[in-house]
């Protein structure tokens, strides 16, 4: 059995051939599946923690029947036999269409956390966003990462020194674009995490980037090594609790010399704004429903900002994809491209390094195939005209 050459969708006859020899793959290839797969091996406080939605989890259901509500139409008789998934997001060009969400306390689903996410991202040529909730350094994950690309995503802390040492790091280490998160400047009412009393924070997880940082360091009347727990009380009220206006985004643009997005605009006055403050790109996001209760689904947002701003800055989107079909609909309602958030880390949690590689693998692969059966040979080709 010989496969002809599919680009990313070659994964799937690798998977069919290894049948040949009774080997199955270790891990489902639905990424619906996955959460199911992983919450066992997880445990009940990092599920609850990676799973959880604010209030009711309304947004993150509302995240998923947006997709299922949209519908593809496929065109027959096209030339769609070879793909090309190529595009360019904020100066940078990608293979495909997709990124890794930032998504931060990584080591509470697996040791390696996110330099094992940083390796895999490199080897399946996808950039990856790091948080600054990161469980390992901005300079660790870099080395991870290797040749690979990689944004970086910041928890705006309220101390500009601070701010200005995560960013010149970032930039050290080759982070060539800026994601700023907007709409977690204060935790929402998460019941997951409130019924087990855990927050991974004052836990000591998911703080590696403050306590690695100098200047953060500086403002500690004791190490961090002597002191962990001061350390981290010194943090939360510095990034948590207070919320940034419109008007500080100057000072990010001063102190960043790359692309800057801008995540959590789900509102096309919002959107508006940031492209008047001259930023580079939007992320059309609700925080996969982990912030506000019965908030739009982001899908939904979707086609209302691509319409007001689409022409003027990149828009990408994040918040409920399962699936290549999810990715292929987000594309033709306007994004650029997607974030990929939960089902790479229940794949971290599975297998580690090679649980997320499988699931980014699967997922382009998906793509790949969706792409083509729908008729589109390019990403370019892909438009509103694709979807009922």
């Amino acid at each position: 059995m010989t496969a002809p050459r599919r680009g990313f969708a070659d994964y799937q006859y690798e998977i069919y051939l290894k049948g040949l020899e009774d080997q199955t793959p270790p891990f489902t290839t639905d990424l619906a599946a996955l959460e199911d797969a992983a919450r066992e091996r997880m445990g009940p406080r990092p599920y609850g923690y990676v799973a959880g939605a604010a209030g009711t989890g309304a947004t993150a259901r509302a995240n998923l029947a947006a997709f299922d509500a949209h519908r593809i139409v496929p065109r027959m008789l096209r030339d769609a036999t070879e793909r090309d998934l190529r595009t360019t997001v904020l100066g940078s060009e990608l293979a495909a269409p997709l990124l890794l969400a930032p998504i931060g306390v990584q080591t509470i689903v697996h040791p390696d956390g996110e330099r094992a996410t940083a390796h895999a991202a490199a080897a399946a040529g996808v950039p990856m966003v790091l948080s600054t909730a990161a469980s390992h350094t901005i300079e660790e994950v870099a080395e991870a990462n290797g040749d690979g690309q990689r944004w970086f995503q910041l928890y705006w802390p309220h101390d500009d020194e601070v701010t200005v040492s995560f960013l010149d790091r970032a930039r050290a280490a080759g982070y060539t674009a800026l994601v700023v998160t907007l709409d977690t400047w204060q935790l929402a009412w998460r019941p997951r995490d409130l019924d087990q009393a855990y927050l991974p924070f004052i836990r000591g997880n998911g703080v590696a980037v403050p306590f690695s940082d100098p200047v953060f360091r500086s403002r500690l009347e004791r190490s961090v090594e002597e002191d962990p727990q001061a350390a981290v009380l010194k943090w939360l009220p510095m990034f948590s609790g207070r919320a940034h206006t419109w008007d500080r985004l100057r000072f990010l643009r001063e102190h960043w010399d790359g692309p800057i997005a801008l995540k959590g605009i789900v509102h096309p006055q919002d959107a508006r704004r940031a492209v008047e403050a001259g930023m580079d790109g939007i992320v059309v996001s609700n925080h996969g429903g982990r912030q506000v209760d019965g908030a739009v689904a982001a899908l939904d947002a979707l086609a209302d900002v691509v319409a007001e701003v689409g022409g003027e800055t990149e828009v990408l989107f994040d918040s409920g994809v399962r699936s290549g079909a999810d990715v292929l609909k987000a594309l033709a309602l306007g994004a650029r491209a997607v974030l990929l958030g939960r089902p790479y880390v229940y794949g971290l949690a599975l297998g580690g390094e090679a649980g997320v590689r499988h699931v980014v693998r699967g997922l382009l692969a998906d793509l790949d195939l969706t792409m083509g059966l729908a008729g589109c040979a390019s990403v370019a080709e892909v438009g509103p005209e694709l979807l009922r």
